[in-house]
């Protein structure tokens, strides 16, 4: 593949960037010259194959006619910079990049400051056919590759993980030999026109199965459905270890914490909504054990939004300035984070500038369409933009990425703002039911109930219903009713408080 093509390379503990041209070693910058990247962008893409002299005269110095001792200088730059063994020379022909084994072996809790270590074995071929072993080996270093992109996993490098092939080994044993925490091993059998796939994802220290899927498919394109499955696997394993990460963290006594554990620990009280002050105090734990792990600024950011949008907090405007700096740290922390795009893009939504929101929320989109953040704060700022239509289609489509987690109850709501702002009251109050019924502690939902009711002249319906949004939280009820958040535009909040006067609400519901 022309180096060109190829944006960002793994292999080992390292990771090229050729668009900002930078090489970090477990996210610590390597200082390296722009040409020497070059080179090693060559090597990196065909790792462990040598690649001839004239090849990389040709595609690093782009026709250029230069003496084959420049060549020389760069990869002993290379050499000095990546250590001992990583670039072979083979006598008369060119240089191979290959990753020494002892290289790879870290304990688990030294990979990327205790970030989840993956190995991707070679796929067993069980057609009984040679010629099937192509593909076979293909799956695995596509998924190698793909999963190899995402920043909170640190990947073994293929010319490993496929010393393993051919030898029957027990997973525990590979993860001590490779120093991992978790092992995808899978197998592929060929009959005639159908291909089926096996994928099983296993903890290495336990043995246990984390995730297991099979895949059976019509063999049209067979690139086409290796692209297909790769995708499929590498979507589901995101989920498969960020709760297994989570079981982990929480079941390791606080004070030992590494910051990826503390982060992990932040998250599991954040998404379980039972102790926001916990969730904020592992988070600023993991930020202080490791400053530069952007990750824990993000969902700190979140903490920060949602109490503004329940009022709660020191002020609205204290609660987003607060967001506001630390999406800032994480985003110069990691530049192509789509999370922290995407939460900035809810920063600027709640400063009212739904110009400026948008364009974040694309860009998180574009980094990354599986994330379901970018759809998600989309669909808001659509929502309260008037662009109801279009909402729906971002909010389904974040649904879809994370049917089970926080996702499905905050499209939920903002369902309900969608249907009510647009005149359907029947449907949003169908949809507001809905919510309350799925997290009857959650306040957002009752306001707008009352305010559907009361537009539907359901007169003791929506008394009750106004009764009850101020119940389950007054100072909820107190902030959605008084000065108009930003992020609303007037003739919505004034839509809503004219439902709510049709529920019976005044002034004087509070102040009893």
């Amino acid at each position: 593949m022309p180096i060109a093509e190829q944006q960002n390379i793994a292999f080992g503990p390292f990771r090229l960037n050729r668009r900002d041209r930078s090489l970090t070693r477990e996210g610590v910058p390597v200082l390296v010259g722009g040409r020497a990247l070059d080179v090693l962008a060559v090597l990196a893409t065909t790792t462990g194959e040598t690649v001839g002299k004239e090849t990389l005269l040709d595609q690093v110095w782009l026709g250029l006619t230069v003496e084959e001792n420049n060549l020389q200088v760069q990869i002993s730059t290379l050499r000095k910079a990546l250590g001992d063994g990583w670039i072979v020379t083979v006598p008369g022909r060119g240089y191979r990049l290959v990753v020494p084994l002892a290289t790879v072996a870290p304990s688990p809790a030294d990979s990327l400051a205790g970030k989840p270590s993956i190995a991707v074995l070679p796929f067993v071929n069980m057609s009984g056919d040679t010629e099937q072993e192509y593909f076979s080996d293909g799956m695995a270093e596509e998924i190698t590759t793909a999963v190899s992109r995402v920043r909170s996993f640190f990947v073994i490098a293929r010319n490993s993980s496929f010393t393993y092939k051919g030898r029957a080994v027990d997973v525990r044993q590979i993860g001590r030999e490779l120093g991992v925490r978790y092992v995808l091993e899978g197998s592929v059998r060929r009959d005639g026109n159908r291909i089926r796939i096996a994928a099983q994802f296993i903890d290495a220290e336990t043995g246990n199965h984390i995730w297991a899927e099979r895949f059976d498919r019509d063999v049209a394109d067979i690139f086409t459905v290796q692209d297909e499955i790769t995708h499929a696997i590498v979507e589901a394993l995101g989920p498969a270890i960020s709760q297994a990460e989570r079981q982990r963290a929480m079941r390791k006594p606080p004070e030992n914490l590494s910051a990826w554990e503390a982060y992990q620990r932040g998250l599991s009280h954040w998404s379980l909504s039972d102790d926001v002050s916990a969730s904020r105090d592992f988070l600023q734990r993991a930020v202080a054990l490791d400053p530069r792990f952007a990750p824990p600024h993000a969902i700190l950011a979140l903490l920060y939004l949602g109490e503004a949008a329940l009022g709660a907090g020191p002020s609205l405007s204290e609660s987003v300035r607060l967001a506001h700096a630390e999406a800032r740290i994480a985003l110069e922390l990691d530049p192509d984070s789509a999370t922290a795009h995407a939460i900035l893009a809810w920063v600027f939504s709640f400063q009212g500038d739904p110009a400026a929101a948008l364009d974040e929320a694309e860009t998180a989109i574009a980094l990354s369409p599986n994330d379901p953040q970018g759809h998600l704060v989309k669909g808001r700022i659509l929502v309260f933009s008037g662009r109801y239509a279009e909402a729906r289609d971002s909010l389904a489509t974040a649904l879809r990425l994370d049917p089970r987690g926080l996702t499905a109850p905050s499209v939920m709501v903002h369902n309900v703002y969608c249907c009510y702002l647009e005149g359907d009251y029947l449907a949003a109050e169908t949809m507001a039911r809905r919510a309350i019924r799925g997290s009857p502690e959650l306040p957002r939902p009752y306001p707008w109930l009352a305010a559907a009711l009361g537009q539907l002249d359901h007169a003791n319906e929506a008394s009750k219903a106004l009764d009850a949004a101020i119940a389950v939280s007054p100072s909820f009820f107190a902030f959605i009713t008084g000065n108009r958040p930003p992020w609303f535009r007037i003739e919505d909040h004034d839509h809503l408080l004219d439902g709510l006067r049709k529920a019976g609400w005044r002034q004087a519901n509070l102040d009893a």
